[in-house]
């Protein structure tokens, strides 16, 4: 038989509700996942929307899915390793359609201290980047970084205006 009939074998495969309930244990238990992503991924294994509910209540009885941990996880990841701002990291949170109390729980975790220098230790890099040359070119692609990666506008605009 071809090969392209096998491939739709294998993806059309249905699962029973329990190697569902196995697969998603694993997809839980390696990385933190919020709900959303955990009903897409039961989706794309062919179940129903019954056992979808019945799924992710038992992911979050047995303490595999938590939407709190979630964002605090999320938020301290992307804080860390891809400099995201507060508003980024709202803007991706609620695209998970996670709840405005867990949002305000994860941004909670990060300290204001640690927020500010970070922003500090950036945006000293974006100078390097332009040659500490102060025009407005350079100043709109300053602006551009950290708009991009959600920082607060009026930080941004306070540390360019105070540039000479």
């Amino acid at each position: 038989m071809p090969l392209f009939f096998y491939l739709f074998l294998v993806k059309n495969k249905y699962y029973s509700y329990d190697e569902v309930q196995k697969k998603l244990e694993y997809y839980c238990s390696y990385q933190e996942r919020c709900h959303y992503e955990v009903f897409n991924k039961i989706m794309q294994l062919n179940s129903n929307i019954n056992d979808a509910n019945k799924i992710i209540t038992k992911l979050i009885d047995d303490g595999y899915l938590n939407e709190s941990r979630f964002s605090k996880e999320f938020t301290r990841g992307k804080f860390n390793h891809k400099n995201w701002g507060r508003i980024r990291i709202r803007i991706e949170l609620k695209k998970r359609k996670i709840s405005k109390k867990n949002i305000e729980i994860g941004l909670d975790e990060l300290d204001e201290n640690n927020y500010i220098k970070k922003f500090n230790e950036l945006f000293e890099r974006q100078l390097d980047k332009q040659n500490h040359k102060i025009d407005m070119y350079s100043k709109k692609k300053i602006f551009d970084y950290f708009k991009y990666r959600g920082w607060e506008n009026d930080m941004v605009f306070n540390k360019i205006n105070a540039l000479k």
